[in-house]
């Protein structure tokens, strides 16, 4: 360790902390996830990050692991700019004073625009060493979703439907039962990117036709990680009292919204801090969330099928949305085609 240059060393213990960061991911809505490092003479003295909303920051986790007095010296080492207000919990810049650490290193800086580089001045006001910006695209990419809301006030939506080669959504008029068009390797794929989301959001239509489930099934994911809030859009409300959105086990995560814009609906998300919402259909709520262009991302699922049913996945006339980032993915017997719309 004392071979390598300062910079060095700061990036290696940098990506210790974004190890922290990412065991916190999906579980500390409205809060970014957040890893840290306390070290001292090379040595890593304590670990911590975020873990829920309510609960210490990571900063905090680390500092209190290691005990009183023991961080004098020290350097920290934090993927996102520490707090320097009060909300559920205290300023992390007031317990980072107290603790007598002497350097202060991190990562993305808060852009959030009443906090941004306050911290910096509160720590070097005390007399302590900053670092900024150390790997700071690494550490911003943790949380892409929590920062687009932070400066748009609206969550990261991404668009998802499984389609026919001819892009329809639904079965032939003369097919009486529903059957599903893209393979179980597909819904299984479509599986793991609703565990990747905190809503899920679909319209009242698909809800009276399909009656969703909209949960996490056929993989395995962490025991405190919270179901996604299931996202109900509908102009009319009419909701059947029986729909399993309404009677399960998740009952208490589903929200109606009724005479509402989408985008009003998306914007009462994100003031509920929700960061990232999957849109999953249908052809109607799909076409007004690229007709009103709030997509953000697209992962579609496209069959080797050619069916001609009634209803395109995306239902409405819209202005071209192009991807960028474009990745063509086998999957199964289907290809999904997902990318980032360009804003313009």
């Amino acid at each position: 360790m004392q071979s390598i240059s300062q910079n060095q060393q700061d990036e290696l213990f940098m990506r210790l902390a974004m190890k922290q960061a990412i065991r916190a991911l999906r579980r500390t809505a409205p809060n970014p996830a957040v890893g840290a490092l306390i070290v001292k003479n090379s040595k890593v003295l304590a670990k911590g990050y975020h873990r829920s909303a309510g609960l210490p920051h990571a900063e905090i986790d680390a500092l209190r692991k290691l005990g009183a007095s023991k961080a004098v010296g020290a350097t920290l080492y934090v993927t996102l700019e520490p707090c320097s207000s009060h909300g559920k919990t205290p300023p992390c810049t007031e317990a980072i004073i107290a603790s007598g650490i002497s350097r202060v290193v991190y990562g993305a800086t808060d852009p959030d625009k009443r906090h941004r580089g306050r911290a910096s001045r509160i720590l070097r006001k005390a007399g302590i060493v900053v670092r900024e910006g150390v790997l700071a695209k690494e550490c911003s990419a943790i949380n892409a979703h929590w920062n687009h809301r932070a400066s748009t006030g609206l969550p990261w939506v991404i668009a998802k439907a499984g389609m026919s080669l001819d892009g329809r959504i639904d079965s032939p008029l003369h097919i009486s039962e529903r059957r599903w068009i893209t393979s179980a390797a597909s819904r299984k794929e479509g599986m793991r990117i609703r565990a990747s989301v905190e809503a899920i959001l679909v319209g009242g239509g698909t809800v009276r036709t399909d009656d969703p489930a909209l949960t996490i099934r056929d993989i395995k994911i962490p025991e405190d990680q919270p179901h996604p809030w299931r996202v109900v859009w509908s102009k009319s409300g009419k909701i059947p009292k029986k729909s399993k959105l309404l009677t399960d086990a998740h009952r208490d995560r589903t929200l109606l919204f009724t005479n509402m814009t989408l985008r009003r609906v998306l914007q009462e998300l994100s003031m509920r801090g929700i960061s990232s919402v999957l849109i999953e259909g249908g052809g109607h709520t799909l076409g007004e969330a690229f007709k009103r262009k709030l997509v953000d991302e697209v992962r579609f699922f496209i069959a080797p099928v050619i069916q001609g049913g009634r209803v395109p996945a995306v239902n409405a006339h819209i202005t071209p949305a192009h991807l960028n980032e474009v990745i063509y993915t086998k999957i199964g017997s289907d290809v999904m085609i997902s990318g980032k719309i360009i804003k313009v």
